[in-house]
C-alpha cells in the first residue's frame, strides 16, 4: 500500500502536467515525424516546465500554498480529461506497425526490463543522500512552509536558482519526503522514454533498447538532486531543437525553436551547468536562422523560467551567478578561501564517468552515423558535453544533463565495437568471402537482427543469467530500504543517516537557534533553520579557532542556545581547557552529541 499510494500521487501529477503540456503542444506545428510516445514525453516533460513556472510565480508573491498547488494538479487533470479521446485518435493514425521483433531484440528488450527493476523500487527509500539532506530538501521544506522565495542564509547556497526544487516544495506540501524521490525519477522515466523513441525513429529497436537501458543503469532514482531533472529539459530542448530544424520551411515552425529555448530555461534555472550548452545551441541556431525575430522569441522564451534567478543575484549581490561569479563580479557571502575550498573540493571529487558511456567514441564508425542527420547532431553534442566537462570540473555528476544523448550514442558506439569484435572472431577461424565476410565486416550497428546461432544464444543466455541476477540482487537492496512505518524509517535513518538521533533530539526539544558541527548531512533531520557550514557567512572556523570561553559567548551573542556535532570532533573540540565551563552535554546516542550552551554574557 505504501508504494501503491505513492505511485498512484505520481500518476495523478504525471497526468497533471501532460494535460497542460498537450494542451500548449496542440497549438505548434505537429513534428516532420510523427511519434505519438516521443510526443506524449515531451507533453509531459512541458507540463512539468509549466508547473515549475507556475509555482516559481505563486511563490514570488508569497502565494504558494498547498490549496494552490492542489488547485493545480486538478488543473491540469481536467486538462487531461478533455484531451483523452482526440490523443487516442491521433496515436491510432500515426501508429505505425514495424517489422516482426527478432531476437536480439527481444532479448535486448528482456534486458531492458530487468537494468529498469531497481529504479521502480529506489524512490521509495526515506531520503539518506548527501546534498539532499544538506539543501535541496531543506531549501524545499523552508519554501513549502512559508509558501514564497527567500534567500536563507543557513543554507550552504543561498543564491542557487531553484526551478526542479519548487516541485519538492509543491510534493512536501501535499505528501511526505519520500515524494520527492518519484519527482526525481519521474525524469529519469520521461527521458528514458525519449532515449527509446529516439533509438527507434533514428536508429533500430536493438539501439534503442540498448541506449535506454545504459541511461536506466547509470541513473540514481533513490534521492531528490536536480541532475536528472536538468538531464530532462535538456533533452527535450535538443528534441525540440531538432524538430525545429526539420520544420523550419513549414508555417510557425519558429515555435519549436521557442520550445526549445523554454525548456533551456527551465534547466539553466535548475543548475549553473545548464549554461555551458548555451554556447553550442546559439551556433547551432545562428548557423540556420538569423531573423531578429526569430531570436527575438527564443530570448523570451528561454528567460521566462529563469530570468527571476539572475536577475533578483544581480540585483542584490552585483553577480547574477553567485557565488560562481564571486572572482569577476565580487564575493557577497563566500570569502576567497571558501572559493578556492569548493574548487578543491570538486576536483577532489574528479573521476572517470561510468564506463558504459565511452562507447560514444567508437559512434562516428557506424554506418547510422552517416546516414542520419539527427544522430550526427546529437553526437557532436555528446562531444562538446565531454570536452567542456574535462575542462572544468571533470566530477561525473556534473555530466548528467549529456548522459541521456550519451547513452544513446554510446549504445551505437557499443555496437560498433561487438562489430569488429564479431568480425575478428570469424577472420581468427577462417571466414573467407562471400556473405559471411561481409556480414563479419560490417558494424553491428548496420546489420539486421536475425537468428545468432547456437554459440550466440548460449552466450545471451549467460549473459541475461548474470544481469538477472545483478539487477534482482539490486531490486532486493532497494525493496530492503522501503521504510513504510515509522518504526522502520527510524531505524533506517539511524542507519544510514550520520547524526540522525541527536538532530532528531533537537528537532523536537531546541529553544533557540542550533549550530551544527560537521553534520552538513544530516541538517534535513534537524531544527529548521540550523546554522553552521564548512562556506558562507556560519563558517566553522569563524568559531571553533576561538577559546572555548569565546566561543561560547560569540555563539549565545547570535541567539544560539546549544551546538551539536559527531562524537569524531569530540576530542578536537570537547576535551581543550573550559569547554565543560562553557557547555554543559544533553544529549549522546548513534555518534552524536548535543551541548547546551552555559555561558550567555556578551
Amino acid at each position: 500500500m505504501f508504494a501503491a499510494a505513492h505511485y498512484a500521487a505520481l500518476a495523478v501529477f504525471v497526468l497533471g502536467c501532460w494535460g497542460f503540456g498537450r494542451a500548449l503542444l496542440a497549438r505548434l506545428a505537429p513534428p516532420p515525424r510523427r511519434d505519438a510516445w516521443l510526443e506524449a514525453a515531451m507533453a509531459a516533460a512541458l507540463g512539468v516546465g509549466l508547473f515549475i513556472c507556475a509555482f516559481q510565480l505563486l511563490a514570488i508573491f508569497g502565494a504558494f500554498k498547498p490549496g494552490a498547488t492542489v488547485a493545480l494538479i486538478a488543473a491540469g487533470v481536467v486538462a487531461a480529461g478533455l484531451q483523452l479521446r482526440p490523443w487516442w485518435r491521433e496515436v491510432r493514425a500515426v501508429r505505425v506497425t514495424g517489422a516482426p521483433w527478432t531476437r536480439a531484440e527481444r532479448i535486448a528488450a528482456i534486458a531492458l526490463t530487468l537494468v529498469a527493476l531497481p529504479a521502480l523500487a529506489a524512490p521509495l527509500a526515506p531520503p539518506a543522500a548527501f546534498d539532499e539532506l544538506m539543501y535541496h530538501l531543506p531549501y524545499a521544506r523552508q519554501v513549502a512552509q512559508q509558501g514564497s522565495l527567500g534567500i536563507h542564509e543557513w543554507l550552504r547556497y543561498p543564491w542557487f536558482p531553484y526551478n526542479y526544487n519548487l516541485l519538492y516544495a509543491a510534493a512536501l506540501q501535499v505528501g511526505d519526503d519520500v515524494l520527492p524521490h518519484f519527482l526525481n525519477a519521474l525524469a529519469g522515466a520521461l527521458s528514458a522514454v525519449m532515449v527509446y523513441r529516439l533509438g527507434i525513429q533514428h536508429a533500430n529497436r536493438l539501439t534503442a533498447c540498448i541506449g535506454t537501458a545504459i541511461w536506466v543503469g547509470i541513473g540514481d532514482y533513490s534521492n531528490a538532486l536536480i541532475d536528472m531533472g536538468v538531464a530532462l529539459f535538456v533533452l527535450s530542448a535538443c528534441v525540440a531543437l531538432w524538430w525545429w530544424r526539420e520544420s523550419q520551411p513549414v508555417q510557425g515552425g519558429t515555435r519549436w525553436l521557442g520550445l526549445a529555448a523554454f525548456c533551456l530555461g527551465v534547466a539553466a534555472g535548475s543548475k549553473y551547468q545548464a549554461l555551458t550548452f548555451l554556447p553550442l545551441v546559439a551556433l547551432f541556431v545562428v548557423w540556420h536562422e538569423r531573423r531578429p525575430r526569430a531570436w527575438a522569441l527564443a530570448l523570451l522564451c528561454f528567460l521566462v523560467p529563469c530570468v527571476y534567478w539572475y536577475a533578483r543575484n544581480a540585483v542584490m549581490t552585483g553577480d547574477p551567478f553567485n557565488p560562481i561569479g564571486a572572482r569577476v563580479f565580487g564575493f557577497t557571502d563566500w570569502i576567497p578561501a571558501d572559493y578556492v575550498q569548493q574548487v578543491a573540493d570538486v576536483r577532489d571529487h574528479a573521476a572517470r564517468p561510468n564506463a558504459l558511456i565511452w562507447a560514444v567514441f567508437l559512434a562516428p564508425f557506424s554506418l547510422l552515423w552517416k546516414r542520419s542527420a539527427a544522430l550526427r547532431a546529437a553526437g557532436w553534442f555528446c562531444f562538446y558535453s565531454v570536452a567542456v566537462w574535462l575542462l572544468t570540473s571533470r566530477y561525473p555528476r556534473y555530466l548528467t544533463a549529456s548522459f541521456p544523448l550519451l547513452a544513446l550514442m554510446a549504445a551505437i558506439g557499443w555496437q560498433v565495437l561487438f562489430g569488429w569484435m564479431a568480425a575478428g572472431v570469424r577472420r581468427a577461424f577462417g571466414a573467407r568471402g562471400g556473405q559471411a565476410g561481409a556480414v563479419a565486416a560490417a558494424p553491428a550497428a548496420t546489420m539486421p537482427a536475425g537468428r545468432l546461432g547456437l554459440a550466440g544464444d548460449w552466450v545471451v543466455v549467460l549473459l541475461l543469467a548474470a544481469l538477472a541476477a545483478v539487477s534482482l540482487g539490486q531490486t532486493a537492496g532497494k525493496v530492503a530500504m522501503i521504510s513504510p512505518t515509522p518504526e522502520t524509517r527510524e531505524a533506517f535513518l539511524r542507519q544510514h543517516v550520520p547524526g540522525y538521533a541527536a538532530m532528531d533530539y533537537l528537532r523536537q526539544h531546541a529553544n533557540g537557534r542550533v549550530y551544527q558541527i560537521a553534520l552538513n548531512e544530516a541538517i534535513y533531520y534537524g531544527p529548521n533553520p540550523i546554522w553552521g557550514d564548512t562556506l558562507g557567512p556560519w563558517r566553522y572556523r569563524d568559531f571553533l579557532l576561538l577559546l572555548p570561553g569565546d566561543m561560547a559567548r560569540k555563539l549565545s551573542a547570535l541567539g544560539f542556545t546549544a551546538i551539536v556535532m559527531p562524537t569524531s570532533m569530540v576530542p578536537t573540540l570537547a576535551t581543550r581547557p573550559g569547554f565543560d565551563e562553557h557547555f554543559a552535554l544533553l544529549y549522546e546516542k548513534d555518534g552524536g552529541r548535543v551541548y547546551r550552551i552555559l555561558s550567555t554574557a556578551p
